[in-house]
C-alpha cells in the first residue's frame, strides 16, 4: 500500500502538464501511487502522460472517452490503494516537499483529513503570487478540531486540493463526486461531504499547493457554464438532507457558501445571462426563505440585505447591482 494516491484529472492541458507531473513524480515522498485520469484529452496530454508512464512504474494511467470532472476523480477514488488520497489538477503544481510533511502530520494526528494554506499564481511577465488562508482566524490552526460537529468550518475557503483524505475514511462514508456529464464545480459536493463526515480534521498554515490562475480553459472562465453551481448545490442538498441531523446542523452555512458561490457566478458568467441568472437565484432564495432555512445571524449584514433586495425585487437587484452602465442604458431606452 502506498502512503499516498494522487489524483490527476487531465483534460487538454498540455502547456502546463510537465510542470505538474514533474512536482509529483519528484515528490520527497516516494512512496507514493500516482492515477492519471486522460479524460478524452485532444491536444497532447495523453502522450505527456503515456511518456511519464513509461518511465515510472508509480504511475497508473486511465484514458476514457471525455465524460467530465466527476466521472474521471470518481473513477481515481475507485483506483487508489495508498493510504491517503490527494489530488492535483493538471494545469497546477505543487512543492516537492508537500505530500511528505501533509502524511507525517496526518498520521501523526490519525487524521480524516488534513488541508493547508496555498497561493494562488498567475504568470505573464512575472510571477504574481497571492497568499490564500483557509480561514481568518489563527485560532483555527494546528489543532486537531471535529468537522462533523463544527458548522463554522464551513466558511473555510473551499477547495479539494491542498491537502489529503484517508482512503478508509473516503470509503467508510462513500465520498464522491457528482457524475452529471458536462457540469462544473464538482468539487464542491466533495468537499462538502469530508467536512460533514470527518471525526478529526485539521488546517495547517504553511502554503504550500500553487493554484493556477491564468488558463483561459478553465471551467472558473467558462462564462456559458452559467448554471452548473446551481445544479451542483441542489446535489449537496439531496446528500445533506438524507440525515435529518446532518442537515439541521449544516443547513444554514449551505445556504451561506451557496450565497457567496451564486454571488460568484454572476460576476463570472457573460453579461448576456446575468438578468435570467439573477431571477433563478431569486426564485431559489425566496423558497428558502419560504421554508425557514436561512438563518440571517450566519451572514454579514450587506450580504442579508442583499438577499432580501434579490427575493423582493430581482429586476432591481439586477439593475442597480449587476448590470454594467451600458447595459442600464439601454435597458432605460427600451422602456422609454
Amino acid at each position: 500500500m502506498a502512503k499516498v494516491s494522487i489524483i490527476i484529472p487531465t483534460y487538454n492541458v498540455e502547456m502546463y502538464l510537465v510542470e505538474c507531473m514533474e512536482s509529483v513524480v519528484n515528490q520527497t515522498l516516494k512512496d507514493i501511487e500516482i492515477i492519471c485520469i486522460n479524460d478524452g484529452s485532444t491536444d497532447g496530454s495523453l502522450e505527456i502522460l503515456k511518456s511519464y508512464a513509461q518511465k515510472d512504474d508509480r504511475i497508473v494511467l486511465v484514458d476514457k472517452e471525455n465524460g467530465g470532472y466527476g466521472i474521471g476523480m470518481n473513477i481515481g477514488l475507485d483506483k487508489a490503494t495508498g493510504e491517503y488520497i490527494g489530488i492535483v489538477e493538471p494545469d497546477d503544481f505543487i512543492p516537492l516537499n508537500m505530500y511528505s510533511d501533509l502524511y507525517e502530520k496526518a498520521v501523526e494526528n490519525d487524521l480524516d483529513f488534513i488541508k493547508a494554506d496555498f497561493y494562488r499564481f498567475k504568470r505573464e511577465e512575472d510571477m504574481e503570487l497571492v497568499y490564500n488562508h483557509l480561514s481568518p482566524n489563527k485560532e483555527d490552526y494546528n489543532v486537531v478540531f471535529n468537522p462533523s460537529e463544527t458548522p463554522e468550518a464551513i466558511r473555510y475557503i473551499m477547495n479539494t486540493w491542498s491537502g489529503i483524505y484517508k482512503r478508509s475514511f473516503i470509503e467508510e462514508f462513500h465520498i464522491r463526486h457528482n457524475e452529471t456529464p458536462g457540469a462544473s464545480f464538482q468539487d464542491n459536493g466533495f468537499w462538502f461531504q469530508t467536512f460533514v463526515y470527518a471525526k478529526r480534521g485539521m488546517i495547517i498554515d504553511t502554503p504550500y499547493y500553487m493554484n493556477r490562475r491564468d488558463n483561459p480553459n478553465s471551467s472558473v472562465h467558462n462564462k456559458e457554464k452559467v448554471y452548473c453551481m446551481n445544479v451542483e448545490y441542489d446535489h449537496i442538498r439531496e446528500l445533506l438532507v438524507r440525515d435529518k441531523e446532518v442537515w439541521e446542523r449544516f443547513c444554514p452555512m449551505y445556504w451561506l457558501k451557496k450565497y457567496n458561490n451564486y454571488m460568484g457566478t454572476i460576476k463570472r458568467i457573460g453579461e448576456e445571462y446575468k438578468r435570467e441568472y439573477v431571477h433563478r437565484f431569486s426564485e431559489e432564495f425566496k423558497r428558502g426563505l419560504e421554508l425557514g432555512e436561512l438563518d440571517e445571524s450566519v451572514f454579514t449584514k450587506i450580504s442579508w440585505d442583499n438577499i432580501q433586495f434579490i427575493t423582493k425585487d430581482p429586476n432591481g437587484f439586477y439593475m442597480k447591482k449587476v448590470a454594467t452602465p451600458v447595459k442600464v442604458r439601454r435597458l432605460q431606452k427600451k422602456v422609454e
